[in-house]
C-alpha cells in the first residue's frame, strides 16, 4: 500500500498504522473469530476493532493471527503488535533515525 509519503510494505506494517487497512482473523484460539474480516476502525495495546458490515468487532491482539491486505496478503501474530499504536510508530522512526534512514523518507 502506497501514499504520497509513505509506502506499507511487509517489512514495516508492524510498525505502521493499521486503521484503514482490511484485515482478516485467519487463526484464532476462539473458532468464532476465525474468518472475521473487515476493515481495522480502531486499535488500542490489547485489541482491533474491525468493521464487518454495520457492526463493529472487538478483538483480542494476543488470540489472533491476522491477515492485512496491503496490496499483497501479510500474516501477523497478534503477539507481534501488542504495544500501544503511537509507541509501535515511535519505535520504528526512533529505530530509523538510529541507522540514519529517516533523512531519506
Amino acid at each position: 500500500m502506497r501514499g504520497k509519503n509513505y509506502e506499507i510494505t511487509k517489512q514495516n506494517i508492524k510498525n505502521h498504522e493499521l486503521i484503514g487497512l482490511d484485515v482478516c482473523v485467519c487463526e484464532s484460539s476462539d473458532n468464532s473469530r476465525k474468518n472475521v474480516c473487515g476493515k481495522v476502525i480502531d486499535e488500542t495495546k490489547n485489541t482491533i476493532v474491525i468493521l464487518v458490515g454495520e457492526e463493529e468487532k472487538i478483538l483480542p491482539k494476543k488470540e489472533c493471527v491476522f491477515e492485512f491486505n496491503i496490496g499483497e496478503k501479510v500474516k501477523i501474530d497478534g503477539k507481534e503488535i501488542m504495544k500501544k499504536p503511537e509507541d509501535r510508530i515511535k519505535d520504528w522512526w526512533l529505530w530509523l533515525k538510529k541507522i540514519k534512514l529517516w533523512k531519506k523518507l
